[in-house]
């Protein structure tokens, strides 16, 4: 539910803008501010798992989520959609780490690749499913019913978590720590604030100033505080971990670059080929198809060949493939769009699971809570920054391209010379870095 409602917005993107009257790319603060609020709420759902249970706080979430999303469907204006967007964003925080740490803890590191790979198997289908819906939705009707599509899904989720979910809360659980809260908020909103003032024309630099300002401070602040907190709302000590700490540096700026990709495509087909929402949807499912159709083979490359390798080769042909996707226009082939598409998706799964596997591969069974909470915060965080930064290239190139299909090009290739800095911390990891979880056979 959570994946097919990030997903499913992407096409109606032009719909929504034109429905508030305001340009495509500031629709795109609705999808950041979701992410965003994930990424800053996540370690607070940890806590809340401790203190009240994880019965109540995933029946919770997914209530929330669910109201959440008739609110965004009744919305009259960009400001009420993203303010229940950053409402659907503390459900979302409160659901997913949850199932993640449950079957982290209850996994042995041999097991853990392919406990991984069937995690991740239900959520894929969601993306392949949302683009064609969102694109239908979008051309025959409401951009609105996307949001009521979460509907039907919440009341099964609800009904299911009643029955299977167990887990009480403690009484001895740690006192949360409002001022990490507060500080990274804070930092991460301003960010966010900042970069969203970035505009074709007409930017106020000044308050983008100010806002980058107060969120360095606040960052800053932050990590002093987490560092030395008691009982820190992020472990940041986790990070001697070597494996961990390049997954979330590398990892998330590979997470943030791909992330780009879905959200940049569909608006370049309607807005730049001027396809409608239908087959510009249909076409980014290409992309999730290929999501699919590598799964399973990413368990059994990285049992043959390891992590590192994978992830350098994998990271290699994404910068090539980021240069195809510069080379699209309207006129290109569909069938070879189809083709670029899926072969960019498979890239994309294939690095996720490697990065994912290799995050916990030499995390103690002590710190795989703190380790859990960290590496998704990042993730979801680097998720929502990538779709402001393509929305920033886009609209810094717009003014000096000859065409609005050039300023597309030259953002692609800009996220492509990105992606290629992951394979500077790659090169850093030891040839055996997560063969603890990758080279091990599972068990019977």
């Amino acid at each position: 539910m959570e994946i097919l409602d990030a997903t499913i917005i992407t096409p109606a993107i032009p719909l929504i803008a034109h429905s508030f009257e305001v340009d495509p790319l500031d629709v795109n603060l609705a999808i950041t501010a979701y992410l965003v609020t994930v990424a800053v709420l996540i370690p607070v759902s940890g806590w809340m798992s401790d203190r009240f249970g994880t019965r109540r706080v995933f029946i919770a979430a997914i209530a929330l989520f669910t109201l959440a999303s008739v609110g965004c469907a009744a919305s009259m204006s960009l400001t009420m959609l993203v303010a229940m967007r950053v409402v659907q964003g503390i459900g979302g925080a409160l659901m997913v780490p949850v199932g993640r740490l449950l079957v982290l803890r209850s996994t042995e590191k041999r097991d853990l690749v392919r406990a991984i790979a069937l995690l991740t198997w239900p959520a894929l289908a969601a993306p392949v499913i949302a683009p064609v819906l969102g694109g239908a939705v979008a051309t025959y009707g409401s951009w609105r019913w996307i949001f009521i599509a979460n509907i039907p899904l919440g009341i099964v989720g609800f009904l299911f978590a009643l029955k299977l979910i167990h887990g009480k809360g403690s009484s001895n659980a740690a006192p949360l720590d409002w001022r990490g809260l507060a500080a990274l908020g804070t930092g991460i909103a301003a960010a966010l604030i900042a970069m969203e003032g970035i505009r074709v024309q007409g930017t106020n630099w000044a308050h983008v100033a100010i806002g980058g300002a107060v969120a360095a401070v606040a960052l800053t602040v932050a990590v002093r505080h987490l560092l030395r907190h008691r009982y820190p709302l992020v472990e940041l000590r986790v990070l001697r971990v070597p494996t961990l700490r390049i997954t979330v540096s590398g990892g998330s700026l590979y997470r943030l670059v791909i992330t780009a990709v879905p959200f940049l495509l569909p608006l370049q087909f309607q807005l730049a080929f001027g396809w409608t929402p239908i087959v510009a949807g249909s076409l980014v499912a290409a992309l999730f198809a290929g999501n699919i159709a590598i799964k399973p083979f990413t368990t059994p490359l990285m049992r043959r060949y390891g992590i590192r390798r994978v992830l350098l080769i994998n990271g290699g042909l994404s910068v090539g493939c980021f240069a195809l996707l510069a080379t699209l226009t309207a006129s290109t082939p569909v069938a070879l769009i189809a083709v670029i598409l899926f072969l960019s998706g498979a890239l994309r799964s294939t690095g996720f699971t490697a990065y994912n596997s290799l995050a916990f591969s030499d995390v103690e069974a002590a710190e795989l809570a703190h380790a859990n909470t960290l590496n998704a915060a990042v993730q979801e965080l680097a998720a929502g920054v990538g779709i402001a930064v393509a929305a920033v290239l886009l609209g810094l190139f717009a003014p000096i391209s000859h065409s609005t299909g050039d300023a597309y090009a030259w953002t692609y290739l800009t996220l492509g010379l990105l992606i290629g800095l992951t394979l500077i911390e790659t090169l850093r990891l030891p040839k055996e870095a997560g063969d603890a979880v990758a080279r091990q056979p599972p068990s019977d």
